[in-house]
């Protein structure tokens, strides 16, 4: 058992022994000898992380630098930065699941846009930030430039114009702490977020141009370049969840290795999910790791996790131990 760690580090070594325990463990050690022998990390976010609040110790993984890129979806982008500014009006529904189709209508009327037993308000959130994140697109049209949709994020909390708004400790927000680090993200698929939805409305609207706004072509030629110049000791991917956010970035490589044919492309140097998805009929989600063999994103003896679980309780505890908690 490592003596260093801390209570929480000890407590899942002494007890989590076997199936999906074990596995956590297995990952989390995986995870620290990479970063003990100079690998950098990626780490995917998909589902609703940032609504549960996982920016409470994903911000202190960012800041000690056991992260080094974040392919998050659009959601997770965004809703981490809702959290910051309008916290005290979420609402939790712990019945969530007794809610008949007229509580869900009711909840529609109040503006409360529900997230399994969390409702996100929609004045205070979306509209506190609408403002802000839109002069900032007109100001970067106006001028001729064009940036990453996390991009225009980070301008946006850098900038200092929503600190009135904060509502949590600005150390718990991920985002703040990528931003203040300018880590790279990539954000696949961002156009099917809110603030995507809005942007496209002043596109439909005629009151800005589409390319204003970089594209996921543009996402995946900066994660070309990013991985070429970052992988000589190795990149890990650590994969939260399923979905377009673990899909997009892994892809990187065979992409180069059989697009590029840059042969002497590394593969993925260790691969962990997180996953309830089930294994059947085509899942990619919830394919295991040997798959990817097969499609030219990991080599044979890359060290390979799966844990069937919830992300929203294990991610905490892998993080925990890598922060020595």
């Amino acid at each position: 058992m490592s003596t260093s760690k801390g209570s929480i580090s000890q407590f899942i070594e002494k007890y989590y022994l076997h199936f999906n325990a074990a596995a956590l463990v297995d990952a989390a050690k995986g995870y620290e000898a990479q970063l003990n022998q100079g690998s950098k990390m990626l780490v995917s976010l998909a589902g609703a992380m940032s609504t549960a609040e996982l920016g409470k110790i994903f911000a202190e993984m960012i800041r000690q630098d056991k992260v080094h890129i974040i392919s998050c979806t659009g959601a997770n982008l965004e809703e981490d930065i809702m959290n910051l500014v309008a916290h005290s009006h979420y609402k939790r529904v712990p019945n969530y699941r007794d809610l008949t189709p007229q509580d869900e209508w009711d909840l529609l009327e109040k503006g409360m846009n529900r997230v399994t037993d969390t409702c996100i308000p929609e004045e205070e959130a979306f509209r506190r930030i609408q403002k802000h994140i839109v002069k900032l697109w007109q100001e970067a049209e106006a001028k001729g430039e064009r940036y990453l949709p996390h991009e225009y994020m980070y301008k946006l909390l850098l900038s200092g114009v929503m600190e009135e708004h904060y509502e949590i400790d600005l150390k718990d927000s991920w985002m703040y702490a990528a931003a203040e680090k300018n880590l790279p993200i990539v954000c696949p698929g961002w156009e099917d977020s809110t603030m995507g939805n809005i942007f496209a409305s002043y596109v439909l609207k005629g009151e800005l141009k589409a390319s204003t706004m970089k594209s996921g072509i543009e996402y995946m030629t900066f994660l070309a370049d990013w991985y070429t110049d970052n992988s000589e000791k190795g990149i890990g991917f650590f994969q939260i969840g399923g979905g377009i956010a673990g899909d997009f970035p892994i892809c990187v490589v065979p992409m180069l290795y059989q697009d590029m044919e840059r042969t002497d492309t590394p593969f993925w140097s260790y691969f962990c999910q997180i996953s309830d998805s089930t294994t059947s009929f085509g899942s990619y989600s919830g394919a295991v790791p040997n798959e990817k063999i097969t499609w030219g994103k990991l080599d044979i003896d890359t060290p390979k996790f799966i844990i069937e679980s919830d992300a929203t309780i294990v991610a905490p505890l892998i993080f925990a131990y890598l922060l020595g908690m």
